[in-house]
């Protein structure tokens, strides 16, 4: 992945901060579009002013001080809260929701996106992190009858989730043993798209990155 963004590229520019240990779900799907320069902030410097969308992944939960709540117990967090990547996600979602740019977030970066847009997280929830989930297609959702993107079982395997939704963000699909909010989409924008699952990792989620990919090329 590139660093950042050549000033004479035609090449459509892809931000995001991806953990290492993501890079090899992502890449099968960065390959099937070369003319895509993908930019992780994790690596080098990048600009949020150069760039045409912004994909916010997984990771550790978001460091208390950015949270518009208070955190009673803060033994529920992960001990690995990566603030450097906070602030470079906030700045850049507030960046590109300002310009209108294309969004695609997943897991934590759905967490990001509703915090970002003033809402808030159930920070600890029971029966959602097994390892069953991760990988597997199991967890059965209901979705709104009016969503694009359409999936009766997903691989969604965390402990947080939406509480309070943020600004401007409707439910497009929720679980249905327990109604944990498991996508959205910012509603009046382009396209910002956010879900809990893992698309990353399934074999049923082309739609999704090809949908999040073409905007890029049509943002040019």
């Amino acid at each position: 992945m590139a660093a950042g963004k050549s000033q004479i590229s035609p090449m459509p520019s892809l931000a995001t901060w991806m953990r290492a240990k993501d890079e090899k779900w992502f890449q099968p799907f960065f390959e099937k579009h070369p003319e895509i320069r993908v930019c992780d902030a994790r690596k080098g410097e990048v600009s949020i002013f150069d760039m045409d969308g912004l994909l916010l992944t997984g990771g550790s939960d978001i460091a208390p001080e950015f949270l518009h709540q208070e955190v009673v117990d803060l033994s529920v967090l992960d001990k690995d809260v990566d603030i450097a990547r906070d602030h470079w996600e906030f700045a850049a979602a507030e960046n590109v929701i300002a310009r209108g740019l294309p969004i695609f977030a997943i897991c934590k970066g759905l967490q990001v996106l509703n915090v970002a847009l003033g809402g808030t997280l159930k920070l600890d929830i029971p029966g959602h992190k097994l390892s069953e989930q991760k990988d597997r297609d199991i967890q059965p959702l209901r979705t709104e009858a009016k969503a694009t993107h359409r999936f009766e079982s997903v691989n969604s395997s965390h402990h947080q989730a939406i509480d309070r939704l943020g600004n401007g963000l409707g439910v497009e699909a929720w679980c249905a043993t327990d109604d944990i909010i498991e996508q959205v989409r910012l509603r009046d924008y382009p396209f910002a798209l956010g879900v809990q699952y893992h698309p990353e990792r399934g074999q049923i989620y082309d739609a999704l990155f090809e949908d999040f990919f073409s905007r890029l090329n049509n943002n040019r």
